[in-house]
């Protein structure tokens, strides 16, 4: 939907999943969209020197957020929101489910 605003699709997608779940890390993405890991990376790679995100590790695993001192975080955050209202439902709503860790064994659905 944006990617001819962003250059490529996987820009579009890192941008709208951390748009949807505020922070993530590269597999998480690449493997929520079935696409390829180092593809991602990239997009990562360069929106962090760009400055719209920045990172921090947590473990061994380097998690990215929006860089709150990007001077058009507002913006770019009003525009992702309105771009994720026309995405299928089905697909938002996976965006939109942030499970981080399995369900307790035996607990209700």
């Amino acid at each position: 939907m944006l990617e001819s605003l962003f250059g490529t699709v996987n820009r579009e997608r890192v941008l709208i999943f951390l748009c949807a779940r505020e922070e993530g890390y590269p597999r998480e993405v690449a493997k929520f969209y079935r696409t390829d890991l180092r593809a991602i990376q990239n997009q990562f790679e360069k929106l962090e020197t760009g400055g719209v995100v920045a990172s921090r590790m947590v473990g061994n695993t380097r998690l990215y957020t929006f860089n709150p001192r990007y001077p058009f975080i507002n913006e770019l955050k009003n525009l992702l929101q309105k771009a994720l209202d026309f995405y299928p439902e089905s697909e938002r709503e996976r965006l939109l489910l942030n499970r981080r860790r399995p369900r307790r064994k035996g607990k209700p659905l």
